[in-house]
């Protein structure tokens, strides 16, 4: 049923609402994240190498992860969101625990491809909701928060996972046999997302704000909608893609980059990398939405695609710089730069989609951006890196060489697709009166 045009929704509850996504995304990156801790011990049981690893973490998760989206993103636009977030989150959760049980590499590939087709019904449905309960720089402060819940997720998997690995012992079971610490902590960390289902399932669903029409456009009229506006989707999804791929080429290796290179082991990885990746980029990406707003503020209505700028040329340095050090601990300084800066765009990003499109195409336009985010992003950064260290360099010390390498292509690539969808947005600079 449409609904009337209504002011933004105001008081406490709405935040509640970014709170209980946040959950469910810190969730989603855990499940998604905690295999690249688990590099060496996984690699060594199903007898797979750097480039079957990468696929794992990335072309089998993104493949489901990016088509599924799509037709996600109409079912967003016509029923219940919170009802489609709940059935993803118990996907998901129990695709997880079952990689844990995967005995080969194509039992962990399919296993995998569960955990994508679950979690693509997240961050359409939640882009959608935030919406409608947020707008203006309101909305990207909204935005920035659960995006945030990406390296809240990523560092939590790193610090738990690698606690986990070396204090699980194996565990004999009369279906399985014996499940070695890998197997237990997937389990673990998949199960306690059906929690996270039914919390979801109690979540108000909001009114669709200005909506005059009832009926969901057609994919093939909003894929009409994004082309008569190329040159802003077109570059904008292609910066943000770009960028993607450099942020998950070199968060898929590092904690292998510690591992092989400075013989940390995995606990402390965990504790050390995980929690720069916990505190700097949230901080990043909580720093991205209040410059988005501080621009905004002062007459850069295209102040949400130009933090993405902002952040590729600040990262490049630290990315091209932090693998090549010769110790450790000036590594992970050095890192943190790199994950504060690389992080700064993403609630802008997911904003300026949403402001660009109207309601009931926002569910389909969001899966549009992902599905190339993601594929891109999810599915080649991991693999780049993979083939680099393999084909290129020349075996597993050389992958911080692979690592530098895929930002020093990627950043500047992505500045310059960016910069190209400013100037294609038709968003102007307004002084402030």
């Amino acid at each position: 049923m449409a609904t009337a045009a209504h002011a933004a929704p105001t008081g406490n509850y709405r935040w509640y609402v970014v709170f209980v996504l946040i959950l469910a995304y810190t969730f989603s990156y855990i499940d998604r994240s905690i295999l690249t801790l688990m590099v060496e011990p996984i690699r060594a049981s199903l007898g797979i190498s750097d480039v079957e690893l990468s696929l794992l973490h990335g072309l089998a998760f993104a493949l489901f992860y990016t088509f599924m989206g799509i037709p996600i993103g109409r079912l967003v636009d016509q029923r219940r969101r919170t009802t489609i977030v709940a059935a993803g989150v118990a996907i998901w959760s129990l695709m997880t625990a079952i990689c844990g049980l995967a005995q080969n590499f194509a039992q962990m590939f399919m296993a995998r491809i569960g955990v994508g087709v679950g979690e693509a019904a997240l961050s359409p449905a939640a882009y959608s909701m935030l919406s409608d309960w947020f707008e203006g720089k309101m909305l990207t402060r909204a935005l920035s928060l659960y995006q945030s819940a990406i390296y809240i997720g990523a560092g939590l998997a790193t610090m738990v996972g690698g606690a986990l690995i070396a204090s699980v012992p194996p565990i004999d079971t009369d279906w399985f046999g014996t499940l070695e610490p890998w197997r237990v902590v997937f389990i673990l960390v998949g199960l306690p997302g059906l929690l996270i289902a039914l919390l979801m399932l109690s979540l108000h669903e909001p009114a669709r704000r200005g909506e005059t029409d009832p009926d969901i456009p057609a994919l093939r009229i909003v894929i009409a909608y994004m082309w008569e506006r190329k040159a802003a989707f077109g570059w904008l999804i292609g910066g943000l893609s770009v960028a993607g791929m450099m942020w998950n080429g070199v968060g898929a290796w590092l904690p292998a980059h510690f591992m092989r290179n400075y013989g940390w082991t995995p606990a402390e990885v965990g504790m050390r990398y995980g929690l720069a990746l916990l505190v700097c980029g949230t901080a990043g990406i909580l720093f991205g939405g209040w410059l988005s707003g501080w621009l905004r503020d002062r007459g850069h209505q295209d102040a949400n695609i130009r933090i993405g700028m902002v952040s590729g040329v600040l990262a490049l340095p630290f990315g091209v710089i932090a693998p090549l050090m010769a110790d450790g601990w000036t590594c992970l300084m050095v890192i943190c730069g790199f994950l504060f800066c690389g992080t700064i765009p993403y609630g802008g990003a997911a904003a300026a989609f949403q402001e660009m499109t109207p309601n009931r195409m926002r569910g389909q336009i969001s899966a549009v951006y992902l599905f190339f985010l993601n594929l891109t992003g999810i599915g080649l950064g991991p693999t780049l890196v993979a083939l680099m260290t393999e084909n290129v360099f020349g075996g597993d010390p050389s992958v911080r060489y692979a690592i530098a390498t895929i930002v020093v292509i990627t950043a500047p690539i992505s500045v310059w697709m960016l910069h190209r969808a400013c100037r294609a947005s038709g968003l102007r600079f307004t002084p402030r009166a």
